[in-house]
C-alpha cells in the first residue's frame, strides 16, 4: 500500500506551448515557489535553469526538453519543459508519449498559435489530459476571452473557467478564483511568494458570479451529483466540485483554465494546485500495454511497484562523452547493477548508476519504482523508443513517431585527417537525436546532414564545435527531395549466371502501383502458400525495402509505391536467395523507370503575423517563391497569413521578411506535404 499512496502523490506533467509564450519563465517560477531553486532564472538574461545547454542561452529558447522533480502540497511533481520551436517538435513528441499531463501554456496576445495547435493536436494523439495557463496578461493588447475562444474554436477543447484575470495589460493585478470566490493579490515585495485572498472588488463581482455560474453548469452536464445540486439549487460543497473537475479533465472532456503573468510573478501557485488538484497521477491513467515478443499477444503493466518490471527509454544524451538514457517507469522496480533486458533489440543490459534528473545536475539513487522518471547510465545499445523490462517478463510497449528531414547541408572537416573524427561526433549526436540523419558521400568527399530546419542543423554544428573541437565548413543548404511513380507498370525479370562454382537462377514478377501522396511504400505479395519451392519471400522483401533507398532518377529515396509481388520462380536445384534479391533489384529498378518516374520536394507550411500596412509585399514575396495563400485573417492591426510555400524557396526567408516589414513580422514554418516538382531541381 505505501506504493500505491506513493503513486497517488506523483504527478509526471511537461509544459509545453508555442515558442516565447513563456514556457520557460513559467518553469523558473514553479522551481522558486517550490524550494527547489533559491534564484529565479531570466530567460532573456540566459539564466533560466532549465535552458542549460550554452545554445538555449544564447537564443533565448528552449531546445531540449529538460526535466527536473520538485514537491508542492506534499506531492512529487516530475516536470518536463519541452521546446516550443517546430525545428525541435521530436523533443515535444517523446516527452508527451511518457507525461501523464500537460500545462498548455498561451500567451493572451498572440492566443492560440500554429505551434500551440500542433503540440495540442501531438497531446490530444498520446490522450494526454491537459490545463492551461493564459499566461503574459500584463502585456499591451492581452485578451483573455479572446484566447480562451481560440481554444474552443481552433482546438476544439472544452474550456472550464478557473480563474479569471483581475485587470488587464498595466492594470493587471492578480486573479479571481472562482472556485473559492476570492480575489488574489500578489505581494511584490516577496517576489511573488506571497499572495492575500480577499474579497472580489465590487466592479468584478458580477462577472465573477456569470462565470461561477457557467463553472457550475458546465460540471453539472457532466456529473450527476452536481446536476442534482444545482437545480436543487443547493450550495454544491468545494471538494465535490474538485472531484468533478479532476474526473472531467482526466476523461478528456473539459480543459481547466488558468490565467497569469509568469514574468510579474503572479498566478503560478494556484496553477501549482491545479496541477495536484487535477491532472492524472500513475494510477489514473490505463495500465501501459505492449506486445509480448515470445507470445505475440498485447499485454497490460498496472503502474505497481510489485509489477514486472517495464520502461521506456524516451530520450538519450552524451554527457561528458558518457551516454545517459532518460526513462519512464511505468511498472515493478529498478535497482543499481540489475541486469535488464531490450526486447526491442534482443539484448540485455545493466544498469550502473540511476540518477535523479535536475536540468542539467544530477543526484544519485540507488532504487527507482513505478511512475519515476529518472536517468540511467551504463545502457550501451538502448535508443530512443526502446522498452527495458524484466527478462522474464518481456514487453515492446509502443514506440514514438520519428520525423523525417526534410533539409540537408554539405560539410567537410576545416583540416586534413579530421573526416574518422567528424563521423565519430556525428554518430553520438544522430544517437541523441533521431531526427537527425548523415552520410557520407564518396563522390564528392563530403559528409551530408540532414535535420528538421536551418535552425535545427545551425544548433547542432554549434555543438559540434562547442563540445568536440570539431570546426568544418559548411555548404548550401540542400533540399532533401523524394522519388516517386506516376504510372502502374508490370515487369518481369531474370538473374541467371555462374558464381563460385554454382549456378544461381531466379526469375520475379512485380507490379508496381503509385500510392496516394503521404501514404508511403507498400509490399504485399500474392504467392501461393503451397508453392514449391516456396521461394523465400522475406528476401525478396528486405531487397524491395533495401530499393526504396534509392530512387532512379537522382538517387533520392523512393516513396509512395505499393510493390506487389505476383511471381517468383526457379528450379530447386539452382536457388539462391541471393538470386532472388538480385531478380527483385532489378525488376524494381526497371519497373521505375518504365513508370514514368517523379521528384517530389517538401512542401512547407507557413503562418505570418504582419502589421497591415505591410500586408501587400509579404503576399507579393510569397507568390514570387511560387507559394500559396490559403488564409488571411485579420486579428486588431496586425494580419494572420497562412500559406504553403516549397522548401526550396524558403532559404534566408526569416532575413527577408525581416527586412520587408522593418523587423515587425514574425513566422513559424514546419513541414505540410510531399508535392510533385515542376522542374527538376539544379
Amino acid at each position: 500500500m505505501a506504493g500505491e499512496s506513493r503513486l497517488r502523490k506523483t504527478r509526471n506533467m511537461g509544459i509545453m506551448a508555442h515558442i516565447d509564450a513563456g514556457k520557460t519563465t513559467l518553469t523558473e517560477r514553479i522551481l522558486y515557489y517550490t524550494g527547489r531553486s533559491h534564484k529565479m532564472g531570466e530567460v532573456h538574461d540566459g539564466e533560466a535553469v532549465m535552458d542549460w545547454m550554452p545554445e538555449e542561452q544564447e537564443r533565448g529558447i528552449t531546445i531540449t526538453s529538460a526535466v527536473t522533480t520538485c514537491q508542492w502540497l506534499n506531492h512529487t511533481i516530475n516536470l518536463i519543459d519541452t521546446p516550443g520551436h517546430v525545428d525541435f517538435t521530436i523533443e515535444v513528441e517523446r516527452s508527451l508519449r511518457i507525461l501523464d499531463g500537460v500545462v498548455a501554456v498561451f500567451c493572451a496576445v498572440g492566443g492560440v498559435e500554429p505551434q500551440s495547435e500542433t503540440v495540442w493536436h501531438q497531446a490530444d494523439r498520446y490522450q494526454v489530459p491537459k490545463i492551461a495557463f493564459i499566461n503574459k496578461m500584463d502585456r499591451i493588447g492581452a485578451d483573455f476571452n479572446n484566447t480562451v475562444e481560440q481554444i474552443k474554436e481552433k482546438l476544439g477543447a472544452r474550456p472550464l473557467i478557473l480563474h479569471l484575470p483581475w485587470g488587464r495589460e498595466d492594470g493587471f493585478q492578480g486573479t479571481i478564483d472562482l472556485l473559492n470566490m476570492k480575489g488574489l493579490r500578489w505581494r511584490d515585495e516577496t517576489l511573488g511568494m506571497e499572495y492575500d485572498p480577499i474579497d472580489i472588488p465590487e466592479h468584478l463581482h458580477e462577472e465573477a458570479l456569470f462565470y461561477r455560474e457557467q463553472l457550475v453548469e458546465t460540471l453539472a452536464d457532466l456529473d450527476d451529483h452536481i446536476m442534482e445540486w444545482y437545480l436543487g439549487g443547493q450550495e454544491i460543497p468545494l471538494p465535490d466540485l474538485l472531484a468533478a473537475i479532476r474526473k472531467g479533465t482526466i476523461d478528456l472532456k473539459i480543459v481547466p483554465i488558468y490565467c497569469g503573468a509568469a514574468l510579474r510573478n503572479k498566478g503560478v501557485q494556484p496553477l501549482l494546485d491545479g496541477i495536484i488538484h487535477f491532472l492524472p497521477d500513475p494510477m489514473d491513467i490505463p495500465p501501459v500495454s505492449g506486445r509480448n515478443p515470445i507470445s505475440k499477444k498485447m499485454e497490460n503493466r498496472p503502474a505497481l511497484d510489485e509489477a514486472p518490471f517495464a520502461g521506456l527509454a524516451f530520450k538519450i544524451i552524451m554527457d561528458q562523452g558518457r551516454k545517459l538514457t532518460y526513462l519512464r517507469i511505468y511498472s515493478g522496480t529498478l535497482n543499481v547493477g540489475q541486469e535488464v533486458f531490450n526486447p526491442t533489440k534482443n539484448v540485455r543490459e545493466r544498469i550502473a548508476r540511476i540518477l535523479r534528473i535536475h536540468a542539467n545536475k544530477r543526484e544519485r539513487i540507488e532504487q527507482a519504482k513505478a511512475g519515476d522518471i529518472v536517468g540511467l547510465m551504463g545502457l550501451k545499445t538502448t535508443t530512443t523508443g526502446d522498452s527495458l523490462t524484466d527478462f522474464d517478463h518481456p514487453i515492446i510497449l509502443e514506440s514514438i513517431d520519428i520525423y523525417e528531414p526534410v533539409i540537408s547541408l554539405a560539410i567537410e572537416p576545416k583540416t586534413v585527417g579530421q573526416q574518422d573524427k567528424i563521423i565519430h561526433v556525428l554518430d553520438k549526436i544522430s544517437e541523441e537525436d533521431p531526427t537527425f540523419r548523415f552520410r557520407y558521400d564518396e563522390d564528392s568527399g563530403q559528409t551530408i546532414i540532414s535535420g528538421m530546419g536551418e535552425l535545427h542543423l545551425e544548433v547542432l554544428l554549434h555543438r559540434m564545435e562547442r563540445e568536440y573541437d570539431l570546426s568544418v565548413n559548411i555548404g548550401k543548404p540542400q533540399v532533401v527531395y523524394r522519388e516517386t511513380i506516376s504510372e502502374a507498370v508490370e515487369v518481369g525479370e531474370t538473374f541467371d549466371r555462374e558464381l563460385g562454382g554454382a549456378h544461381h537462377q531466379a526469375q520475379v514478377r512485380l507490379r508496381l502501383i503509385p500510392n496516394g501522396r503521404g501514404e508511403g511504400n507498400m509490399f504485399l505479395h500474392l504467392i501461393p502458400e503451397d508453392t514449391k519451392p516456396q521461394p523465400p519471400i522475406e528476401a525478396i522483401k528486405a531487397s524491395i525495402h533495401e530499393s526504396f533507398t534509392s530512387g532512379v532518377l537522382s538517387g533520392y529515396p523512393a516513396t509512395d509505391i505499393k510493390v506487389i509481388l505476383e511471381s517468383a520462380q526457379t528450379t530447386e536445384s539452382q536457388s539462391s536467395e541471393m538470386a532472388f534479391r538480385v531478380a527483385a533489384s532489378m525488376a524494381f529498378r526497371n519497373g521505375c523507370l518504365k513508370a514514368k518516374p517523379v521528384l517530389l520536394e517538401p512542401v512547407m507550411k507557413l503562418e505570418i503575423i504582419v502589421p497591415d500596412e505591410f500586408l501587400g509585399e509579404i503576399i507579393g514575396d510569397i507568390n514570387a517563391r511560387k507559394g500559396k495563400i490559403e488564409q488571411i485573417a485579420p486579428r486588431k492591426k496586425i494580419q494572420q497569413v497562412q500559406a504553403t510555400a516549397p522548401l526550396s524557396q524558403l532559404f534566408g526567408y526569416s532575413t527577408a521578411l525581416r527586412s520587408a516589414s522593418q523587423g515587425r513580422a514574425t513566422f513559424t514554418m514546419q513541414f505540410s506535404h510531399y508535392s510533385t516538382v515542376a522542374a527538376s531541381p539544379k
